[in-house]
């Protein structure tokens, strides 16, 4: 009877093959893909300007002409969703960058050097870790001054200290393998050894937390949005959308809803993808498939 051909050490099943084989991954990756492709595509889709108004046809329900419906001012919805999938991406990029490289410098800076180093670094990050990280954002963006670039700053500086552990914790492990003993003793120097060895073998729990992150990014700016330390109209944020239709939900339900509904399906795709990131990162689901 003729064996199966042994798989070679380190070569898994395509990552596909792994998304494939957990329908909520795959859905998440769906959500994310057509939110990215509205973003990129909105001037072409969005039937109308976003500020434009229709006065005369103002909280009119959804029709052929207006797929969403208007809002008080007579805007057209359904184009001001689709622009403003671009902010909200913008914001998850932005601040995903800026957390991530600040983040994982921080850790693995203490993770390698360790002792008084390690110390007060993680001190520092316990400091962010002590307050809930909406309190901490609304009262750092109300320092800087409402806006949406400081309310992606607020973002980013409550939520480094997440990538701060866990670049930290896999620094941490990989600074007693015997592989970075031989890298020193070919003359590696710290930076070298960081970036060309640590760093790659760390990035798999880093990836997975950025797949959340955006999520968590967009909820906490349209949150701050929503209380007025975020962007402000005419924008159209999502946030903003269903901070201007609140007075609406009894009467005109469609003008806060479908921006609420825009926020629910693109947090909901970030973390069902980051759950499919995650397990095509795990070593031990890809020795099992």
């Amino acid at each position: 009877m003729n064996k199966p051909a042994p798989r070679r050490p380190g070569v898994g099943p395509h990552p596909l093959r792994l998304l494939r084989r957990s329908p909520l991954a795959t859905l998440g990756a769906v959500i994310v893909l057509l939110y990215a492709l509205a973003a990129l595509a909105a001037p072409l889709l969005a039937p109308h300007p976003p500020l434009t108004q229709y006065l005369e046809e103002r909280l009119d329900p959804p029709s052929a002409q207006f797929p969403l419906g208007l809002d008080q001012l007579g805007r057209d919805i359904f184009s001001r969703l689709l622009f403003g999938a671009r902010l909200s991406l913008m914001v998850g990029l932005v601040v995903v960058v800026i957390a991530g490289v600040l983040g994982t410098a921080v850790g693995m800076a203490a993770g390698f050097a360790g002792g008084r180093v390690d110390h007060a670094l993680m001190r520092v990050t316990d400091i962010f870790f002590a307050f809930p990280s909406l309190i901490l954002a609304m009262a750092i963006a109300a320092a800087l001054g409402p806006s949406l670039t400081n309310a992606m700053i607020a973002i980013a500086m409550v939520t480094w200290p997440v990538y701060a552990r866990l670049s930290r914790a896999q620094t941490l492990v990989l600074v007693r393998q015997e592989f970075l003993e031989a890298a020193r003793a070919v003359g590696a120097g710290d930076l070298r050894i960081l970036a060309r060895h640590i760093l790659p073998n760390a990035l798999s729990p880093l990836v997975v937390q950025a797949s959340f992150n955006m999520g968590d990014a967009i909820l906490i700016a349209a949150g701050l949005s929503f209380i007025g330390f975020g962007a402000h109209p005419p924008t159209p944020e999502w946030g903003v959308m269903v901070s201007e239709g609140r007075d609406y939900i009894t009467t005109q339900w469609w003008v806060p809803t479908f921006p609420g509904l825009a926020i629910l399906m693109a947090v909901t795709g970030f973390n069902l993808l980051g759950d499919g990131v995650r397990d095509m990162l795990d070593p031990r689901l890809r020795r099992a498939t």
